[in-house]
């Protein structure tokens, strides 16, 4: 009997969105989609981020890694024991709900899970963490926002260097004890949860790189985005190939 050569399908869960005021949506970007099937070599498969329409035990039976994407509604505040305020912005609760608990399988589990910005506010916010409305309000920190105005190339330009726990994580992933990013997010971590281990920093101490500690799979998450230029950048491509490859041993398993 021939062996299966099916790619591992990764399951990136859709951001919501209406559509003339009124129709409701579920997508993920196009870049977000070709990093997983160009430099992951996975099966891209969108999901809805809503928790009574995509159930929990059917994802991870269907799927064989997790990537939690950016967006732009954040984390709502209760999640993490803090009151909402206009500073917190806007939410997707049927997110919340979803991802939050996902994580938190996944972590148990040995599923692979990858989270970019939002998602990596999500992965510590799911272990006990918390976060800051907007971190350059923070004495000393810098501006982490996207650019106003620009063409995608300006707004995903490289920004600001990454400096990695020596030895740790990302530092041997990587081959190299910092490396430049993007940066296009408001809020950021204060507090990490249990086990997340911060194995990275923005030079204004904001943290940009996490993994759960002692995990038994793929943990891995940042605040960048890596999935723009995912091909050929070598930082996004470093992080999209462990992630894939760890998404082949899940299937293989």
């Amino acid at each position: 009997m021939r062996a299966s050569t099916r790619r591992p399908v990764v399951g990136i869960i859709g951001n919501s969105h209406l559509i003339n005021d009124r129709y409701l949506v579920y997508g993920a970007g196009q870049t977000t989609c070709q990093a997983v099937a160009e430099a992951a070599d996975c099966l891209p498969l969108i999901v809805p981020s809503n928790p009574d329409v995509a159930s929990l035990p059917d994802l991870l039976e269907a799927c064989d890694g997790f990537l939690l994407p950016g967006g732009r509604p954040n984390v709502h505040p209760e999640e993490y024991g803090e009151p909402e305020t206009p500073a917190h912005g806007t939410f997707d609760r049927e997110r919340d709900g979803l991802a939050l608990a996902l994580v938190r399988a996944c972590v148990e589990r040995g599923q692979p899970v990858f989270g970019i910005c939002r998602g990596f506010q999500e992965v510590n916010v799911a272990m006990g963490g918390t976060l800051h409305p907007e971190i350059r309000d923070i004495p000393g920190r810098m501006n982490h926002r996207m650019p106003p105005d620009g063409t995608a190339e300006e707004v995903f330009a490289l920004r600001h260097m990454v400096r990695f726990t020596e030895g740790g994580v990302f530092a041997r992933l990587m081959g190299a004890p910092e490396v430049m990013t993007n940066t296009l997010h408001g809020q950021g971590i204060v507090r990490p949860g249990a086990r997340v281990v911060i194995d990275g920093w923005a030079p204004d101490g904001t943290p940009e790189a996490l993994y759960i500690q002692d995990a038994p799979g793929f943990t891995l998450s940042v605040q960048w985005h890596p999935e723009w230029n995912a091909v050929k950048d070598p930082v996004s491509k470093a992080l999209f190939g462990a992630f894939g490859a760890a998404a082949r041993g899940w299937s293989a398993r």
